[in-house]
């Protein structure tokens, strides 16, 4: 048996040119000579800071021998608290209803839970869902929704101010706005089951976004045209970023103003949506150069 698998393998082998394994002979291309001259833009020597004074992002952050400078650190390790106090964070009791929101709750128990289970941060609890039933208006154009996501500390320092200024440039498009909502442990995608139980042709929720470096303000929209139990993220659109150093509420507001207003006419909303027919609200164009906030200054010796 083994002198047969041999004679098979060796024919094999002949068959695929084990007698001649070098491959054939081919005429190479000819080599094109290289240009008489080579011309070189010529562009201003880049200071080791200058890429870091156009962004927020660590550039340009120099070392110390083999390591990171010892405020460079700090720093980093003080942006990163920022953000884990961010994602701990809470709404205070009777924030929601001492700011003029209806308040409600979905699923979830505590904190821990929310972080661990998003499907329950995606429904209402029985008795949020029946105050919702009972209290909001019904078959408005647009309903808009303030919730803590994944940062609280963001939704109750800028959240009143984006809500107030979306619900203005709505109302300013003749759109109709529906009960001031505020939502506890909520992720995205409770827009769904609260616009459609108030009929709305368009939801819109403002959340806490997940913070980054330093970034533990940040809020992001999400809008969904005919919201209902099951859509998927393909039928959203959303604009993140939206806080002081990014892009602030009277900027943020009229955009998402717009977009509703584009999706209620489309019919439409997410990857369906013509961008191109959304009013032009804001012109496009570069913006200041940021400054990254320090939070620990350098002092003695590294």
């Amino acid at each position: 048996m083994s002198s047969l698998t041999r004679a098979l393998v060796a024919e094999v082998r002949a068959r695929r040119g084990a007698a001649d394994p070098m491959p054939p002979r081919i005429a190479l291309p000819p080599v094109v000579a290289p240009p008489a001259r080579v011309y070189v833009a010529r562009r201003p020597a880049l200071t080791p800071g200058a890429a870091s004074a156009h962004t927020t992002a660590l550039l340009g952050i120099g070392h110390v021998g083999t390591r990171y400078a010892t405020d460079v650190v700090l720093q980093f390790q003080a942006e990163l608290a920022v953000a884990h106090e961010a994602v701990a964070a809470e709404f205070t009791d009777g924030w929601a209803k001492d700011h003029g929101f209806l308040p409600l709750q979905t699923r979830v128990a505590d904190h821990r839970e929310y972080l661990l289970r998003p499907d329950l941060g995606r429904r209402l609890a029985p008795a949020s869902l029946a105050r919702l039933q009972a209290e909001a208006p019904k078959g408005v154009d647009v309903q808009v929704i303030l919730a803590d996501g994944l940062s609280a500390l963001a939704c109750m320092q800028a959240g009143p101010a984006l809500y107030e200024a979306t619900v203005a440039a709505l109302r300013a498009r003749g759109l109709t706005v529906g009960a001031p909502l505020c939502a506890k442990f909520a992720r995205v995608w409770l827009e769904d089951e609260i616009g459609a139980e108030v009929g709305a042709k368009v939801a819109i929720i403002l959340l806490g976004e997940r913070p980054g470096l330093g970034t533990g303000d940040g809020l992001s929209a999400y809008l969904v045209h005919a919201p209902a139990l099951g859509k998927t993220d393909g039928d959203r659109n959303m604009m993140s970023n939206l806080h002081a150093r990014g892009t602030p509420a009277d900027e943020a507001a009229p955009r998402l103003a717009a977009l509703a207003h584009a999706m209620i006419q489309q019919g439409v909303s997410g990857v369906g949506l013509d961008l191109a027919k959304v009013d032009a609200v804001i012109e496009r164009g570069y913006r200041a150069p940021q400054v990254r906030q320090r939070l620990v200054e350098r002092g003695g010796t590294r």
